[in-house]
């Protein structure tokens, strides 16, 4: 037993993953996610994997005196205070790749719900209602302009299936250029307001950041086509909910998705799920059979580290 890690786990996460780490660790479980309960199980453990829920906050990473890595069951990392982890040396490893295909699978998915007004239908032919067939009149995606807000890997593959399937002209604001994925699919980039200006479907894809909370907004929704259709895919508080909830109100734009909530979980009296042209769900657009497989693998990065071997994906600047 000396020569086993203990790792803590935020969350359950899929047997695969599990498995690898309980050959070579002792895996405990988080039974909250307030810091005290975490600060308590953390002081002999040498490594920590979040999902989705909770922090590795300062408090947290500071109680961890054995801490050596600290992994992210997915893509997101403002749940762990990245700074305070570079100043102990402690790598954190996430899985970048791994829920590309499914959340970029997910925004088609609400898209068509919302430009077909499938949530409407459902309703209506389930109380009997067969002549909303003239009343629900959806539009397709075929040759319309998708909107990326924020180019990563999510975005890119958003933008091929919308490309490749629809035949959708592409747009993207990022800070970054992609010139390769740009000339693939024929997209250009602009300033966000332009990219709004002109899109008919809008992905959010951006990271949050100081600089990107509360972008999405009254002001820039007012560049947006009032047959827009906005989705987010990245995190709430990237848009104003109030803001949006206005622009639904007031036919500012069409149909707004999301996965995503300021506050999560999000309240059932939440007024955006009172509008017939909104579609939410429950941060799960990575939680496909495939995806959760994928992004277990972080316990291959995290075994990596502990064994003194160099991570396959490690959070850039942090190793």
């Amino acid at each position: 037993m000396g020569s086993r890690f203990k790792v803590l786990l935020y969350e359950a996460m899929h047997a695969e993953g599990t498995k690898l780490l309980e050959e070579k660790c002792d895996v405990i479980y988080a039974k909250s996610f307030e810091e005290s309960h975490l600060i308590s199980l953390v002081g002999d453990v040498d490594a920590i994997v979040i999902r989705a829920n909770g922090a590795v906050s300062r408090a947290v990473i500071d109680a961890a005196k054995r801490l050596k890595v600290i992994g992210r069951h997915g893509v997101g990392l403002d749940g762990i205070d990245l700074a305070a982890a570079k100043e102990r040396g402690i790598p954190v490893v996430y899985t970048p790749v791994a829920n590309t295909e499914s959340v970029a699978e997910h925004f088609v998915a609400l898209a068509l719900m919302l430009a077909k007004k499938i949530k409407l239908g459902d309703i209506a032919v389930r109380q009997g209602n067969w002549k909303a067939r003239y009343e629900l009149i959806g539009t397709e995606l075929r040759g319309k302009t998708l909107g990326v807000l924020g180019f990563g890997r999510i975005g890119q593959q958003t933008a091929r299936i919308c490309h490749y399937g629809f035949s959708t002209r592409v747009m993207y604001y990022d800070v970054i250029d992609y010139p390769e994925t740009a000339a693939e699919l024929k997209a250009v980039r602009a300033e966000m307001e332009e990219v709004c200006r002109r899109a008919d479907f809008i992905s959010i894809n951006l990271p949050l950041l100081s600089a990107t909370r509360g972008c999405i907004n009254t002001a820039l929704i007012g560049h947006m086509k009032s047959s827009a259709i906005l989705v987010n895919m990245a995190r709430g508080p990237i848009w104003n909910e109030a803001d949006v909830l206005e622009a639904l109100k007031t036919g500012r734009i069409a149909a707004a998705g999301a996965d995503v909530f300021e506050e999560e979980p999000t309240p059932k009296q939440n007024p955006l799920f009172a509008m017939d042209n909104f579609v939410g769900t429950p941060h799960m657009a990575a939680h496909t059979n495939e995806g959760m497989i994928r992004m277990s693998m972080v316990a291959r990065d995290v075994l990596a580290v502990l064994e003194g071997k160099n991570p396959e994906f490690p959070v850039p600047g942090s190793c």
